[in-house]
Order: structure tokens, then sequence, then C-alpha cells
């Protein structure tokens, strides 16, 4: 008992830190549709604004490791936050500036400060208490990550969208530019708080590489890419984190252009992050003592097939729902893949681990491709790219991980 009172304390520190990463994560989608109309953007350059965003995870996944080895994790995670806040605050001299690469290069240096904070706090969750019960601590950050991105987006939506439209015809960019500066200027000033926080913090302690470290036993292979199931797991990693953002970023500017108003479309990624919600909790009582992590992948991998074809083949707001029902079909999928994409990787682990950090590039990627399709063809059809996505992820989930040797 006096062990887990322990615990009490830096988890409270790793769930804030959690909560800050949906907070500024899921606040993307309306980001999007602000920059679209305040900007004038096509779809393909308004879905820059998650590429700018995730493939910083990509250009730094490897380079967070080394850093972490020479400042520590506490450091690491206080270093995170400061580089967080140089992001946020930039939006400022980019309002200013009216430069959407400007903001783009905000949101680019915030992702950077994130994937170093992420790589520092995820090893705690596994230390902060019994391994086994890691998942269940896992699945707790995440719902405070989904809440704080609920949080996000009900409060930007309604700073940034509501009568965005309107606005767009009749106020200049600079003016509706100008509605991100307060409450930018308050999160850099939350980041550095934090930053200081943490860094003075005695609650939290160091971590070191035999704690944080899964076992690395020998391994006959000579090559990281000898794994099948690590190479395939890095491209269902990829389509994955691919699904998680177009069903959460996309779903704002998806309900505006089937004649929805700003006022209630900015709630839509909302409903997304419910059901994302719903699924972790789910996952807490169901796996695994009812259903496995593997299965688990399967089952959603054919729900998210069955839903977007309803999606597709319906209008309305019966269609948005099904969107925003994607969320629960993609809830438990990270979790689900990174055991079956390491297993058995031995001394390979944390270079595995590092190479399916850099796959989140996904969620920089696959909504480029869904903005183009969308400008070819409609924000409904671009849908279709989530088909081969799902399938891709019942081929891992039934038979991918499987493979040993090539």
């Amino acid at each position: 008992m006096k062990e887990n009172k322990s615990y009490i304390g830096p988890l409270i520190i790793i769930g804030l830190l959690f909560f800050v990463f949906g907070f500024v994560t899921w606040v993307n989608g309306t980001l999007i549709a602000f920059f679209k109309n305040a900007f004038g953007l096509d779809n393909s350059s308004s879905y820059l604004v998650t590429f700018a965003f995730f493939i910083s995870y990509t250009v730094m996944a490897i380079p967070s490791s080394s850093v972490l080895k020479i400042v520590g994790f506490k450091k690491g995670m206080s270093l995170g936050l400061f580089i967080m806040a140089i992001g946020t605050i930039l939006f400022v001299p980019a309002a200013k500036m009216e430069s959407y690469p400007l903001f783009l290069g905000g949101l680019f240096t915030i992702g950077i400060g994130l994937t170093l904070l992420q790589t520092a706090s995820n090893p705690y969750l596994t230390i902060l208490g019994p391994r086994e019960s890691a998942a269940q601590r896992i699945s707790l950050m995440g719902i405070a990550n989904k809440t704080a991105g609920i949080i996000s987006q009900k409060v930007f939506g309604g700073l940034l969208l509501a009568g965005s439209s309107v606005a767009a015809s009749t106020v200049s960019t600079a003016e509706q530019l100008d509605k991100v500066v307060v409450p930018y200027m308050i999160l850099t000033g939350v980041l550095v708080v934090l930053a200081v926080v943490i860094l003075f913090s005695k609650g939290l302690p160091e971590v070191s590489e035999e704690q944080e470290g899964v076992s690395e036993g020998a391994s006959s292979k000579s090559s990281i890419f000898a794994f099948p199931n690590l190479v395939l797991g890095l491209l269902a990693l990829f389509a994955y984190v691919g699904l998680e953002v177009i069903s959460g970023d996309t779903i704002i500017s998806y309900g505006i252009s089937l004649g929805f108003p700003e006022s209630e479309a900015k709630d839509f990624g909302t409903y997304t992050l419910w059901f994302m919600m719903l699924g972790y909790v789910a996952g807490i009582f169901l796996i695994p003592k009812y259903v496995s992590q593997q299965n688990w992948l399967k089952y959603s991998s054919i729900f998210g097939l069955i839903i977007t074809a309803v999606a597709l083949f319906t209008g309305g707001f019966t269609s948005v729902f099904c969107i925003a029902l994607l969320g629960l079909a993609n809830a438990i999928m990270w979790p689900a893949i990174w055991p079956l994409a390491l297993d058995g990787l031995g001394k390979y682990t944390k270079l595995g681990s590092a190479l399916l950090i850099m796959m989140i590039a996904g969620g920089a990627l696959l909504p480029l491709v869904y903005g183009k399709l969308s400008d070819l063809y409609s924000t409904q059809l671009a849908y279709w790219l989530l088909i081969p996505l799902y399938l891709y992820l019942l081929y891992y989930a039934m038979m991918g991980h499987k493979k040993k040797n090539w």
C-alpha cells in the first residue's frame, strides 16, 4: 500500500504531461479549418498543418534518444516543454506578419518539443508501478490525452471558428489571425511554468537505462530489417497514425463542406475523441482478460472498414457521425501494434522502438494525400483512402505479425 502511494505524485505529473500532449495535438483539426478560412487555402495546403506537426516526430525520433542520454529524462521533459513554448510563441509574430509558413514553423517546433517530451515521459509508465499493470496506466494516460483534446477543441473552436465563414468575407486576414495571439501567449506561459516545475520537481525519479529498457536478449539475426514482424509493423503503425489523424483532424472541414455551420461543425472533432476515450475505457476492462490485444486489432480493423463504408455511402450527419465513430475503431491500435512489432527483437528493441516512433510520419503524409483527393474529387470520396489502410491493419493483425522470417 505504501509502495503504491509513492507512485501517485509522479503519475499525476506524467498525467499532466499527457494532458499537455493532447491539448496541443488535437487543436490541429481546428487550426486546419481556421487557416483555410483566414488564408483562403485549398484542402491540400490546409493539411500542411498536420504535415508540419507530425513530420517532426520522424526528424527527432532518433536524435531525442541521444539528447536524453546527455541530459537525463527529467531535464529532457523540461527541455521538451521549453521547446514547445518556443513553438507556441512563434504564433504571435506569425499572426502579425500574416505568415502561414511561420505558423507551420511554429507547429514543427511544437512537434520537436513534443517528441522529446514523449520519448522522455513514456518510460515512467512502465516503472511507476508493477509492469503487469502498465497497460492500465497507458490507458489512463490515453484518457487524460483525449480529455485535453476535447477541451482544446471546445476552447479553440469557440475562439477561432465561431462565425469564421462570415468573418472570411467581412473581416481582414489580420483581424482573423489576431484571434490566435492571446490564447497562444497564455499557452506559452503555461508551458514555461510547467517546464520550471518539472525541472525542480523532487517527485520524479531519474530513470536508469536498465529500468526503461526492454530485455535485450541475444538474436542470431544480423539486421533489424531481418524481422518481418517489425518491418510489417512499421507499415501498420504508419497506417494507424494516418487513420487516427484523418478521422480526428478532417472531420470539422468535412462537416463544413457538407453545409453544416461552423458553430456546429467546430464540435465534430470532439465526437471522435469521445469515442476514442470510450475505446480506452473498454480496453482497461476487456484487455487481456476477455480479448487479446491482437484480436482487438483485428476486430477494430473490421469495424473500421464497415464504418468507413457507411460514411462513404450515406450523407449528412450520419456520414459525419461514422467518421467520428472511427475514433472507437482506432482507440487501442497503438498499444496493440507495438508489442507485436517488437516481439523477439532482443538487442534491436531500442532501435525498433525509435523506428516505430518515426512512423508517426503517417500523420504527416496521409492527411496530405486525403487533402489532394479532396481537391481532385470531394471531401467524402477522399475517405476511400481509409479502406486499404484498414485492410492492411487487418492483414497485420491476422497474419503479418506472425511472420518471423522472410
